[in-house]
């Protein structure tokens, strides 16, 4: 029997999926930030039988504002997107992308080796690779009632 995390809106993300591709799947605006809001970018999370990989969106943001800090077993994806500087001449109509800072972070099973984690980035994607190492699970123990 697997544990799942407790996530109150993952029904409520499901339900909204069905009526648009926007509900549910949006990166989501957070609290305000100095100059704009923070944002969740989307990730998606996959377990293979050697790693896990996460792959998040992150068009127009270079790899040097990006930080992947690992820590007590909570990998943490953390940058910003600049907002692009309108030049002379040029009337901005519509913005729909979002800007401003981003945090992600993502509870990670026991059997991540944090030593092999690796992270790449191409073509607005971030790619963080998390090798598994064989965790020996501890055996039931019974206790016994004085």
């Amino acid at each position: 029997m697997r544990l799942m995390r407790f996530e109150p809106f993952r029904e409520m993300d499901d339900l909204l999926k069905g009526f648009s591709p926007m509900f549910g799947r949006m990166p989501t605006l957070a609290r305000p930030a100095d100059g704009g809001y923070e944002f969740m970018p989307l990730a998606d999370v996959i377990e293979r039988e050697k790693e896990y990989l996460i792959k998040v969106d992150l068009p127009d943001v270079r790899k040097e504002d990006v930080k992947v800090l690992f820590d007590a077993g909570v990998l943490t994806i953390k940058g910003e997107r600049k907002v692009e500087k309108e030049t002379k001449g040029e009337t901005v109509h519509r913005t729909e992308r979002f800007y401003g800072a981003f945090e992600r972070g993502f509870a990670l099973p026991d059997d991540v080796d944090p030593k092999g984690i690796h992270a790449e980035s191409r073509d607005g994607v971030l790619t963080v690779s998390l090798p598994r190492v064989a965790v020996q699970k501890p055996l039931p123990l019974a206790i016994t009632i004085q």
